[in-house]
This record gives C-alpha cells, sequence and structure tokens, in this order.
C-alpha cells in the first residue's frame, strides 16, 4: 500500500487525511468499471477521496451456507484501491447490529461516525434495515444532515449493466477476455507459493504452486498469465486444475514463468490473467504432455505480446 493510504476499521479514530472525505459506497467486489465510475466521482471532489465499503461480504453474512465466488478478496480490493489513487478506506464489518441499522440510523453513522462531507451511490444502490433505503432516500437523507449526495447512473456494456455478476459469470466460463473487458483490468489473484511434488522441474517446466480460495470458480484449464515478481512484471502460462494426467488432486494454480529462474517458496504472488487456452486434458504419456506444454508457452507468448489490457500489478 503507497504510505498516504488510510484504512479506518471499526472502532479506530478517522485518520486526519480522511476527515470530511467524499465517499463511495458499496461491496465493490471486482472494482469493475461501474465501480470505477463512482470512484472517479470521488476522485474529482476536491475533497479527500474515500470509500466505505464491507467485510464480510453481505451475501456471504446472510446466507453463510452459499459461498461466493469473490472477484477481489479484502486484500485484492484494497490494493486495487490504492492503485486508483484513492486517499483511504472506510471498512466496516457487516454484522447483525450493521444490517439491523434503519436507513437514518445509517446516514448518521456516515456523517457522525466517518466524518464524511458527502456520497456517491450508485443508481440501484439499497441501505438499511432489509434495504428500506433507495438513492431518493439516501439524498434526503443526507440533506437533512448537510451531506453532498452523488448518484451515478449504470455503466453499459451492450445492453447490460457491467456487473459482478456477469463478470463471474465469464470466469467461470474461462472467458478471460470479457471478464478483462468489464473490469477495465485484468483480473488477478493473490496467493503464498507453497511445495508441491517438484513434477513440473522434471518436465522442463518448473511452477510456482498456489492455492486459491475454495470459493473460487473459474473455469478449470490452461491460461496466458503475468506475474508480478519482486515489483517486476514476469510472462508464464498457468494451469488451474486437478491435474488430470497425474493425480485428480484438489484445484491448484501452477504458475510456469517464462526465463525465471529463482526460490519463490513463502512469497506472495500477484498472478492477473490475460487469456484462456484450453481446457484441463489427460494425456497418454509424459512425450505428449510435454509437446502439448510446449504448444501452450508459444500460444500464451502470443497473447502476452498482442495484450494492450491495463494491469493493476505491475
Amino acid at each position: 500500500m503507497p504510505p498516504m493510504f488510510a484504512i479506518c476499521r471499526d472502532g479506530e479514530p478517522v485518520p486526519e487525511s480522511l476527515k470530511g472525505a467524499m465517499a463511495a459506497i458499496g461491496n465493490f467486489d471486482g472494482v469493475h468499471r461501474g465501480h470505477q465510475h463512482l470512484l472517479t466521482m470521488v476522485l474529482t471532489s476536491g475533497k479527500p477521496a474515500a470509500v466505505v465499503t464491507f467485510e464480510p461480504h453481505p451475501r456471504t453474512f446472510f446466507q453463510p451456507d452459499r459461498p461466493l465466488f469473490r472477484l477481489t478478496p479484502e486484500v485484492v480490493k484494497l490494493k486495487i484501491f490504492a492503485r486508483l489513487g484513492l486517499d483511504g478506506v472506510f471498512q466496516r464489518r457487516f454484522s447483525g447490529s450493521l444490517a439491523a441499522l434503519t436507513a437514518p440510523g445509517f446516514v448518521d453513522l456516515l456523517a457522525q461516525e466517518l466524518q464524511l462531507s458527502g456520497v456517491v451511490i450508485g443508481h440501484d444502490f439499497h441501505f438499511g434495515r432489509g434495504r428500506e433505503g433507495n438513492p431518493a432516500r439516501m439524498a434526503e437523507l443526507c440533506r437533512e444532515r448537510g451531506l453532498e449526495c452523488l448518484i451515478a447512473p449504470a455503466i453499459v456494456e451492450g445492453t447490460e449493466p457491467v456487473s459482478s455478476s456477469a463478470i463471474r459469470a465469464a470466469l467461470e466460463a474461462g472467458d478471460i477476455a470479457t471478464a478483462n473487458r468489464l473490469l477495465g483490468y485484468r483480473w488477478f489473484v493473490r496467493a503464498e507459493v507453497r511445495h508441491g511434488d517438484k513434477r513440473g522441474r522434471v518436465l522442463g517446466y518448473p511452477t510456482a504452486n498456489m492455492r486459491l480460495p475454495d470459493d473460487c470458480r473459474l473455469r478449470q484449464g490452461i491460461y496466458a498469465v503475468r506475474a508480478s515478481v519482486a515489483g517486476k512484471p514476469v510472462d508464464g502460462v498457468a494451469s488451474f486444475g486437478r491435474r488430470p494426467t497425474f493425480d485428480n488432486g484438489a484445484p491448484l494454480l501452477e504458475v510456469h514463468l517464462f526465463d525465471f529462474a529463482g526460490d519463490l517458496y513463502g512469497q506472495i504472488l500477484d498472478v492477473e490473467f490475460l487469456g484462456w487456452i484450453r481446457g484441463e486434458e489427460r494425456f497418454d504419456g509424459i512425450e505428449a504432455l510435454i509437446a502439448q506444454m510446449d504448444r501452450d508457452s508459444a500460444e500464451a507468448k502470443r497473447m502476452l505480446a498482442a495484450d494492450k489490457t491495463v494491469s493493476m500489478i505491475a
């Protein structure tokens, strides 16, 4: 995080740098192009620019038995906010007490506890107990409390609003191009490099092995990727799946970095996805597998050379 990026959690005093902030409010899973429109309104307000967001995701709180494929887990989301130039984040714990706040009570929290000067919300924003508040109600309550309230329109791709649900569906289908277009940047994951069975070294394709969150619904297959290693981008090819040729085990992200030699064990890597190459396959022999890996690497290099999408990790 940049040294001036402030994170204010429950019970913490409001940092001086965030007092009187203009804040966008929402879950911001994905921080996609629609979300970024709200953030641009905050960033151009002439006031400290912030976000009010929530952990865990409200759907996880209300439906704990239905795992949600998080596009941007907490640490990834915070990194993107900082990268986009915000001054900081107010991160509230989504709990029973927060869920029970009335619409006026929620706006009181914004004005009094967070000391905001104004808010930016989406056209479909709902808040307060039972989602009783809507944008018109927010504008009314803010006006009564001397807060500015800006309402952002929907950002549309074709005929459909840009949404986290549409991005999840694209990633579940392996459609990286669509997911990245809706996000406005290359989707990326962050995880620790773990020891594996070292099989990649024998094949001539050593890999950095990473376990993604259990809720990840990315389509299993082969991808063109780029990782940030010690702050530098390194191209690669990755397999996400169960390794049907060998053990058909738990899903694992295995990243082979081109022209790289070094020990990454225990390091936290950001890995962004640039393109889908193929689905997982089971090969009858090692020679056939290596030949296919050679073709995958060539295709990944072609995709990497052609891609011009914005990076949040480079």
